[in-house]
């Protein structure tokens, strides 16, 4: 093939320079927040249970507006649509900068999610259609170095701003970004017309919204009052349940749903759903509970607990395409299930972590936990598009990654009610709040106390890791080349 052939005309590049600098800031919130949790606890004054939220509710608002952006892709165009996630992704990064409160923080972080969680799914759209199934591969592995760095470079990036800086700036550092990659899309990406032969499920997205956002808050609320004793725990658990239920009904009557549920029929699709949900519990419930415990436990600065974070980026970064070409050659089934195994053991170390637990130990576990992330999610990923259709393939990478975000939004508001209970019936309650706020001083006796509830806290991450053995190993075992999937059928994009 000429060489002339082999490079992207600059259209496409224009297009994969836009897309990549907004998915480098939706990502980026994902993980440069989490080391700064810490001292947004202390500036607002406010418990592990309640600054959760600023993590929750964005991971609840990216899984919420997912849904919408194949109908408004197809209702306005994908670079309207595209335009304006950036838009409001821009207006929520700057209220978070000017957050008075742990409250007004968490709510501009909601609209900072709905903005972003259009970002990704949009830009990967835009890229599909400029590229062409042809190129889609090259094009993707541009697009893709964001999701690779992200966890890598989030943290630490984070870490450092918070430390020399202030966390406000970890907000403001979007600005810059946000209006060069606004002034790039409308100059250069390429309309699209709309149409309005697509229909938005208003009911399954009445349900679903509060139904998750009820749950998730239920049990936030089970570290507030001490238990599931309380009726705000039961009244939103029970809401959430009912609304969730009611949102599972619709879909399986709408003509177009928010999630094809049709999909789970097919067993593969299942059980890597089940796989990747479970990830995303582990994933960002994980990332919660780190840098909580080096910064209140060890006494070590934002910028040093994001950079231990760095080994899982890096371990998964060193062997996710590898994970991929085994997965391909010798079918997911083993390679999801070493994964998930791996995972599990890089977690068990956190599980006898004290309050003098040695850093290259630490270090080396998330390693090991960074290589069972690589192997597990891709793995798992790929294993979830085996036998779907080309046409189904959008909803998939809609309802899969709708599932990683509750996932993670579970996984943070779960892992959080157990840390702030268990270090309430080690310490006490007032003891643990002062001491998480900056109040007052930690004795020896009671960092070690400190040490062993984040210690329980990882045994929940454990579980979930080894729970998702289970799903990994009903994969198939056939290489990816037997898959009925027909591969000259063009890539349909939502």
């Amino acid at each position: 093939m000429p060489a002339t052939k082999e490079r992207l005309e600059p259209a496409l590049v224009r297009a994969a320079v836009v897309v990549v600098l907004g998915t480098i800031m939706a990502i980026l919130d994902t993980t440069i927040v989490a080391v700064a949790l810490h001292r947004l606890s202390i500036d607002f004054r406010s418990t592990v249970s309640t600054i959760q939220w600023v993590t929750t509710g964005y991971l609840l608002s990216l899984a919420i507006v997912i849904p919408l952006s194949g109908w408004a892709i197809h209702r306005l165009g994908a670079k309207r649509v595209y335009v304006i996630s950036l838009a409001l992704f821009l207006l929520g990064s700057i209220l978070c900068a000017f957050a008075w409160s742990a409250t007004s923080l968490i709510v501009f972080r909601v609209l900072q999610g709905f903005g972003g969680g259009m970002i990704m799914p949009v830009g990967q759209a835009i890229m599909a259609r400029t590229a062409g199934p042809q190129r889609m591969g090259k094009v993707m592995g541009i697009v893709g170095v964001p999701q690779l760095l992200g966890p890598i470079l989030g943290p630490v990036l984070g870490g450092l701003i918070v430390s020399n800086i202030s966390w406000r700036w970890i907000f403001i550092v979007n600005v810059p970004i946000g209006l060069v990659a606004l002034w790039l899309s409308r100059t250069y990406l390429v309309p699209t017309s709309g149409d309005r032969d697509h229909r938005f499920d208003l009911a399954g997205f009445a349900l679903l919204a509060p139904g998750l956002a009820l749950i998730v808050y239920g049990l936030s609320q089970v570290g507030v009052v001490g238990g599931f004793h309380g009726h705000s725990v039961w009244f939103s658990l029970v809401g959430g349940l009912v609304l969730s239920a009611g949102f599972i009904v619709r879909s399986t009557r709408a003509l177009e749903p928010l999630i094809d549920l049709r999909l789970f029929k097919d067993r593969t699709f299942s059980f890597a759903a089940a796989g990747i949900f479970l990830t995303g519990v582990t994933l960002y419930g994980t990332m919660f509970l780190l840098p909580l415990y080096y910064q209140i436990d060890r006494g070590d600065a934002a910028w040093k607990a994001g950079l231990m974070m760095a080994p899982q980026g890096i371990g998964a970064a060193m062997f996710m395409r590898l994970a991929g070409s085994l997965a391909d050659k010798h079918g997911p089934r083993y390679v999801a299930t070493g994964g998930m195994a791996g995972l599990a053991i890089g977690t068990y170390f956190y599980t006898t972590v004290g309050a003098h637990s040695s850093y290259y130990f630490l270090g080396t576990a998330l390693f090991i936990r960074g290589i069972g992330l690589g192997f597990g999610m891709m793995s798992v990923v790929a294993a979830s598009y085996r036998n779907l259709t080309h046409a189904q393939v959008p909803k998939a990478t809609s309802a899969t990654n709708i599932l990683r975000q509750i996932g993670g939004s579970l996984g943070v508001a779960v892992f959080a009610v157990v840390l702030d209970t268990q270090i309430t019936q080690r310490i006490g309650a007032r003891a643990g709040a002062a001491i998480q706020n900056g109040i007052a001083q930690a004795s020896p006796t009671q960092l070690e106390q400190i040490a062993r509830a984040f210690g329980h806290s990882f045994w929940w991450s454990f579980g979930t890791c080894a729970l998702g053995v289970i799903p990994a190993f009903f994969l198939p075992r056939t290489p990816i080349a037997k898959s009925p999937v027909v591969a000259s059928e063009p890539l349909a994009v939502e």
